[in-house]
């Protein structure tokens, strides 16, 4: 039992990352079972539950409406969950809207004298909105606006909340029957703004900056095989890296590849964003044939700390 505890602690150091504490962790975690059972390397895969979390840009490519949501059941009585909705915009651009949730729950309060109060809960949430437009047929750019704000609780009733917008932006290349190429740049300048003056005497407002993450991914497809991969690179802000100051760096591969059985099976497993992962899919027909897709996934990552994750997406 020492020499797991020993093993746990040394992978857990050897992998811990600085800017796994940063901003915004919520946005880098993975949020569709599909996606996080092949490691997350969807930059230029389209992820029917979501199709504009990844890549704004394929939007511009779909062909039906897309509806899609997702439920990550977390340790630490934390839950992750997202709702989107994308459709094309005839003749050659698309738009989406999405709502993405991360907290955490069952915080047990305290009085002064270390006597329980009432339980309490804290939330991060996004809404994206996202446009895309072709520009050959087979090249498109798109962008992800984002409205973001962290709730804080200080007592049951009161609470102080951090807000600020950020942006993404994607590019697609169709560039044959089997492949595509993709390029993502995540978190331009997302932030919370806090202002605690009414708390502290001296909590004047200031912005907790997102760390930003250059993307570039493919695909891979023929046949009943798809493969998937990107090579993330993730630093600091964009104002310190123009004011040249401190930064950390780090770099995120991401690979997962899925095989489908009888055209309505699909088993998936990969590795990315730290932890190893695998899944199955169903698809089936509720209206029309092959409409749509329930997707499972399992994680674990180096802490030893397991996700279950379950996705429904509807084209119409």
């Amino acid at each position: 039992m020492r020499i797991i505890f020993y093993f746990i602690l040394i992978i857990s150091t050897l992998f811990s990352q600085e800017w796994g504490g940063r901003p915004g962790g919520f946005l880098r975690m993975g949020l569709t079972a599909r996606s996080i059972a092949m490691g997350g390397g969807f930059t230029a895969e389209l992820d029917q539950s979501f199709p504009t979390f990844h890549n704004p840009a394929w939007s511009a490519f779909l062909t039906q409406r897309h509806f899609g949501t997702s439920y990550s059941n977390l340790t630490f009585d934390r839950r992750l969950a997202a709702t989107s909705v994308a459709l094309a915009l005839p003749p050659t651009a698309g738009i989406g809207i999405a709502w993405i949730y991360g907290g955490v729950g069952k915080i047990q309060g305290r009085y002064t004298t270390g006597l329980k109060s009432t339980e309490m809960q804290t939330g991060e949430n996004a809404v994206l909105i996202t446009f895309a437009q072709r520009i050959v047929p087979w090249l498109s750019f798109g962008a992800n606006f984002k409205l973001l704000r962290y709730d804080l609780p200080i007592t049951k009733s009161d609470q102080i909340s951090g807000t600020g917008i950020g942006f993404d932006i994607g590019i697609l290349f169709k560039t044959g029957k089997f492949t595509t190429f993709g390029l993502m740049v995540q978190d331009i300048n997302s932030n919370y703004q806090w202002d605690t003056n009414e708390i502290y005497s001296q909590g004047g407002p200031y912005k907790d900056m997102f760390p930003i993450i250059f993307r570039f991914g493919s695909r891979y497809n023929k046949n009943d095989l798809t493969i998937v991969g990107d090579i993330g690179f993730i630093t600091d802000s964009v104002t310190k890296l123009a004011k040249n100051e401190h930064l950390f760096f780090g770099f995120l591969p991401r690979i997962g590849v899925e095989y489908g059985f009888l055209e309505q099976y699909f088993f998936r497993g990969g590795f990315g964003n730290g932890r190893f992962a695998f899944g199955l899919g169903y698809e089936y027909g509720l209206m029309n044939e092959r409409d749509s897709h329930i997707d499972y996934s399992f994680s674990l990552d180096w802490a030893t700390q397991s996700t279950h994750t379950i996705s429904y997406a509807y084209n119409f």
